[in-house]
């Protein structure tokens, strides 16, 4: 099992975010997170890698107590995994080559020959060898988000954590996107856990799914099992993502 999450609660006041989620995630399951925003979802992945403290809970990663790992031990833990911010988080300073060099420079100990051979992987896998002197201003959202992409991988991470990974692209984009997720997933036989509001993503992407309402799991399946319910709040749910989705671009 590569995470274990067992009731986990926050609150920020009096606003409950997290009220006793509990999952697992086997290694190299593609696992997605629905929910509306507000719901948690992204403050469940600071939880997870202890960007954020939960107030009561356990989290397990790879076997791994997250948050009574010390700091050296949770960096250690920290260098497999990868995460990627709905805004990619490239350093607007650094050409692509630079921020892609930047995690290998600050957390490994690599000759000049094998980080310029990461790099190479990862441009040529995302499909953007041709970028590596560009600055960030000068790529467009869907270009962005495929170099934030090969940032997250160029560690080799064992699980990746992906934080809406679609908002703001465009239908095509967005497919595009879905799809080289899962294409690197099988590749590097990563562990994902994908929080999405996008339902073609998540199509695209998820062996398995839960939805967060109110701070708890109410449902957990495949896609199609989420998507054919007749629970109302499903039905709600996944008829407004529709409808989003259908509409994104114009």
């Amino acid at each position: 099992m590569m995470v274990e999450v067992n009731e986990l609660h926050k609150s920020f006041n009096s606003n409950v975010v997290l009220d006793g989620v509990s999952f697992k995630v086997s290694d190299a399951e593609n696992m997605v997170v629905f929910g509306r925003s507000g719901t948690g979802k992204s403050v469940l992945l600071k939880c997870m890698i202890r960007l954020m403290l939960p107030d009561s809970g356990n989290i397990s990663i790879q076997g791994k107590d997250v948050l009574g790992l010390n700091i050296k031990e949770l960096n250690e833990l920290r260098k497999d995994i990868g995460f990627l911010f709905q805004g990619s988080a490239l350093y607007d300073s650094m050409t692509v080559k630079e921020n892609l060099e930047f995690p290998l420079i600050r957390n490994f100990d690599l000759d000049e020959k094998e980080i310029n051979s990461r790099v190479n992987f990862v441009l040529e896998a995302v499909s953007l060898l041709d970028a590596m002197n560009k600055m960030p201003s000068e790529l467009s959202g869907g270009m962005r988000k495929r170099i934030g992409l090969a940032r997250s991988i160029i560690t080799k991470p064992k699980l990746m954590l992906y934080d809406e990974p679609t908002t703001g692209l465009d239908p095509i984009t967005a497919k595009e996107i879905s799809v080289l997720i899962n294409e690197l997933q099988h590749a590097l036989k990563m562990t994902s856990i994908v929080v999405t509001h996008d339902l073609l993503c998540a199509k695209i992407i998820a062996d398995r799914a839960i939805v967060l309402d109110s701070g708890k799991i109410v449902k957990e399946g495949s896609i199609n099992e989420l998507t054919a319910s007749s629970d109302p709040l499903l039905k709600n749910f996944f008829s407004d993502e529709i409808i989003e989705t259908s509409g994104r671009g114009k």
